[in-house]
């Protein structure tokens, strides 16, 4: 049997690594808000001040609307807030469309080498960024795509692709053979069994994947950095440029990132069960 005292005490302690994984986690993103709300000579007051005496929302404010020491702000914000929307919205439908049917290929049929591709994909994202970077600009440079949204996303399918293509490889193998087996006998060709029945039954394996894609192309920042300078810049690059000789701002980065997290972190917080239901499967299976 098992000890009562034991169990309470190993209880205890789960409950306390919970916890602080939990301080671990929110107390930056809490102070990053604070920060954003203060003003900078408030943050600079010694002793520090966890909670700022007279709470502004003027750094939105200006970061939004202007109106502050650079007039730019309201325009250039907004432009690379557009960028980041438009790039992760291509690069993460994209990748669930050629990646469900990379992966479904994978997963249900036999070719030459099949063995072998998925793990040379993987492989391709041992490649340190930095080693690719010269050889990037090159081709995008004889595309004409340096400074284009379409070169951005192409760059991204790069190395979002191999891992979406992974995962749901991984899901598709949970799913029964037998069903697609029933449509096919009902005059369904493969194609149409895929959308029809495989594809339903992934939502969670798609939705999961779909978080991950999103989040990965909207965080992004060295190859957004290198391959962009005005009309393509996203807003990670944009964040990292508040900065002047007097040195950061910090205030504005921090309005900023809090602006920049809300849709990853809505996304998270929606579709948080298909998140661990969808990762679990494709981590255990195929």
């Amino acid at each position: 049997m098992t000890n009562p005292a034991r169990h309470t005490f190993s209880r205890g302690l789960l409950y306390l690594a919970v916890l602080l994984i939990a301080i671990w986690t929110v107390v930056p993103y809490l102070w990053l808000v604070i920060s954003s709300i203060s003003y900078k000579s408030e943050l600079l007051t010694t002793p520090l001040r966890w909670f700022p005496t007279h709470p502004t929302l003027d750094n939105y404010r200006t970061l939004l609307f202007g109106g502050g020491a650079t007039g730019e702000n309201f325009s250039y914000f907004l432009i690379t807030l557009k960028n980041s929307t438009i790039i992760a919205f291509l690069a993460t439908s994209i990748c669930l469309v050629i990646g469900s049917l990379s992966a479904y290929a994978l997963s249900r049929l036999v070719f030459p080498g099949s063995r072998y591709y998925l793990l040379l994909l993987m492989a391709t994202q041992l490649l340190p960024p930095v080693s690719i970077v010269i050889p990037g600009y090159i081709i995008l440079k004889k595309l004409a795509l340096i400074d284009q949204i379409q070169g951005v996303v192409l760059v991204y399918l790069s190395f979002i692709l191999p891992f979406v293509i992974w995962i749901l490889r991984g899901y598709f193998g949970t799913i029964p053979r037998e069903l697609e087996d029933s449509a096919r006998i009902d005059g369904c060709t493969r194609l149409q069994a895929f959308y029809k029945v495989v594809l339903p039954l992934a939502g969670p394996g798609l939705a999961s994947t779909a978080v991950y894609a999103f989040i990965a192309s909207w965080n992004e920042f060295f190859y957004a950095f290198i391959y962009t300078s005005v009309d393509a810049k996203t807003l990670p690059v944009m964040i990292a440029e508040f900065s002047s000789k007097f040195g950061p701002d910090y205030i504005s980065m921090a309005a900023a990132g809090v602006v920049a997290s809300l849709p990853p972190l809505l996304l998270a917080l929606i579709f948080q069960k298909y998140l661990v239901r969808g990762l679990t499967a494709g981590a255990v299976k195929g």
